[in-house]
């Protein structure tokens, strides 16, 4: 049992990047390509050609396949938290590609969200084990 709690903590610390870094580099390629404007329904359907969107909807389906696999060995409890440094990562991206404003109030609750999230990865193992499941 030692050995596979071992391989699931390993997993899950390599997946863990991948999982950040695909769904802020998705956002980031959404937001980057997203025209300022669109004024009909249809617009939204033609912008997804867009090179900038079209990577962005690649990376976040990525997102999406990496956090469920994520999601198969670990804690709903413990992967939520811990990816929620994304928001702060954004933050970053948002000031220093796309010189986006930052106010004050805002790096606070980014800072709160990533203090929280330390908390929550430092104190807690990825995966809960029952007494039932030790036994097998």
């Amino acid at each position: 049992m030692r050995g596979e709690i071992a391989r699931l903590r390993v997993k899950t610390w390599l997946c863990l990047p991948l999982v950040m870094a695909s769904h802020v580099a998705g956002n980031f390629c959404m937001k980057r390509g997203m025209p300022s404007e669109l004024a009909f329904p249809l617009d939204y359907i033609t912008a997804l050609f867009r090179p900038w969107l079209g990577v962005g909807v690649l990376l976040l389906i990525a997102w999406m396949l990496l956090r469920m696999a994520l999601l198969s060995w670990a804690d709903l409890s413990y992967v939520l938290p811990v990816t929620a440094v994304e928001y702060a990562l954004v933050a970053l991206a948002g000031r220093q590609y796309l010189h986006e404003t930052i106010t004050t109030r805002r790096w606070a609750g980014i800072a709160l969200i990533v203090a929280g999230a330390a908390l929550v990865s430092a104190a807690t193992a990825p995966q809960t084990y029952r007494k039932a499941e030790a036994g097998r």
